[in-house]
């Protein structure tokens, strides 16, 4: 088999959730099937078994392929440190910064990678499920682009573009992505998937057939609206399909701007009885029974933003639980020692923690194991500032706690579901409420696993799988018609 490109009309079209769902059918025939994304730009990563930094969405993506994640599977992952500057992880390790304007024409070395990182794929696998990102539609970034129709171009790969019905105007977003490609990129667009529609198809099918007329592409089929399924978010301020509903236990978690793997907080989110909140309004941080600093990219940054908001002002008055999880814990000590992200030297930090932080040139990539009250937590760490305790404070996971303050660096460590749920009753405890797991509730792997199992039954029972099939082994038919005006 050769590969399969799944591109999209627009950011959060569903490309991640379909490419997920085609690669665990494509595992349950019986295929040895990867995921790749030749370039994310998302603060929300992982680190896999072999210490390498992809983005999270491609983890979770070669989980649903029943195969262990690895570097190859995303070469290049860009973390917004700023508005105009981007670090670069490349093959799982940091490879430097990209500056806004060297976007466009600076990326010939990390094309090189991607290119050479998937022909290498492509030959251990039977099958690589490729990712777009955004629009391939995007002609300004067309000429140095390697991650839609680069990509596709440089291998032959068969391009299928996904648009979201719930949006509005899908067809109308169809039909221009294919009018703006050249004839060379409109050789590769093979078909149509709709997105996240509610109601009776047949009401739809008028409009998909004039679609499949006019574009000479046929539309591969209708995926329904999928309620409480979603998967690890590559925007790292989305919330990952929750909200404030109904729950006894009422988190609020910081919207910082620079939010970093604030999948953290998805674990808690998925616990009946608790309902999570992102925000960045003082009141709701003043009155939530427990308040979340996430990790963030820019830790000096967002805590000053956080003071220049009145939420440090509203963390800092609460006598409720406060947790950190890396850059949030970082903020929850006496000061920062910043020279090398921000450049803004000594800081002083919220002092709710007895830690020093200092920010080193070596990055931490690694998946520490420990336990707390006897539950035992795998987690994973991505981080430049090492904290130091300064004075008296109990033990937490690496981090430490105080009073009703908590901090680690440890990601991940609320998808252990025996800590999670003691962590939550004794917090709640603190706060002088009672909460105790809903009986019977699933785990968050196995509500993961459940979600990815969905996703594929909607491929296999919506999609015409047979032709994504033929896509991926014989390529783009020959002979498909131009659509001007191309450009």
């Amino acid at each position: 088999m050769r590969g399969l490109l799944v591109a999209g009309t627009t950011s959060d079209a569903g490309k991640s959730l379909v490419t997920a769902g085609i690669c665990r059918w494509l595992a349950r025939q019986g295929l040895r099937v990867a995921p790749f994304k030749a370039q994310n730009m998302s603060n929300n990563s992982m680190v896999c078994a072999d210490g390498a930094e992809i983005g999270r969405a491609q983890w979770v993506q070669a989980r649903a392929a029943m195969v262990e994640p690895e570097a190859a599977m995303n070469p290049v992952l860009l973390k917004p440190g700023s508005d105009r500057r981007s670090h670069v992880i490349a093959l799982g390790k940091p490879f430097g910064t990209l500056e806004a304007g060297e976007y466009a024409t600076g990326r010939a070395g990390l094309a090189e990678i991607a290119f050479d990182t998937f022909a290498s794929l492509r030959t251990r696998f039977d099958v690589v499920i490729c990712e777009g990102a955004g629009s391939p539609a995007e002609i300004n970034l067309r000429a140095g682009d390697y991650v839609n129709m680069g990509l596709a171009r440089r291998f032959g790969l068969p391009v299928v573009v996904v648009g979201d019905i719930d949006r509005g105007g899908v067809m109308a977003s169809m039909f221009g992505t294919l009018a703006l490609l050249s004839a060379e990129d409109q050789a590769l667009i093979s078909g149509w998937i709709v997105n996240k529609f509610r109601g009776d198809v047949g009401l739809l099918r008028p409009g998909l057939d004039t679609l499949d007329r006019l574009t000479g592409r046929p539309v591969l089929g209708v995926i329904p609206w999928l309620h409480d399924v979603w998967i690890d978010s590559e925007d790292a301020l989305a919330a990952a399909g929750w909200g404030s509903s109904g729950g006894t236990l009422r988190v609020a978690v910081v919207r910082f701007p620079r939010a970093s793997n604030a999948t953290d907080v998805d674990a808690l989110a998925a616990e009946p009885g608790v309902s999570v909140t992102l925000t960045a309004d003082p009141d709701t941080v003043a009155s939530a029974d427990i308040v979340v600093l996430p990790g963030s990219r820019a830790t000096v940054d967002d805590l000053r933003w956080l003071r220049e908001r009145g939420l440090a002002d509203a963390v800092l008055r609460r006598s409720g639980p406060v947790l950190g999880i890396c850059g949030g814990y970082q903020m929850l000590g006496s000061e920062i020692d910043d020279d090398l992200e921000s450049g803004a030297g000594l800081v002083k930090g919220l002092g709710l923690l007895p830690t020093r932080v200092a920010f080193a040139e070596s990055k931490v990539l690694a998946r520490p194991e420990g336990s707390w009250r006897g539950h035992r937590v795998e987690a994973y760490e991505i981080h430049h500032g090492v904290a130091a305790r300064t004075g008296e404070a109990e033990a937490f996971l690496d981090g430490f706690r105080s009073g009703n303050v908590w901090g680690t660096m440890w990601h991940g460590a609320f998808e252990n579901d025996g800590f999670r749920r003691a962590w939550l009753t004794e917090a709640a405890a603190s706060a002088g409420l009672t909460w105790t797991p809903a009986e019977g509730a699933p785990g968050f792997g196995a509500l993961r696993e459940s979600m990815l199992d969905r996703l594929a039954d909607a491929v296999a029972e919506n999609l015409d799988t047979g032709a994504l099939l033929r896509l991926a082994e014989r390529g783009a038919p020959a002979g498909l018609p131009f659509v001007p005006p191309g450009v």
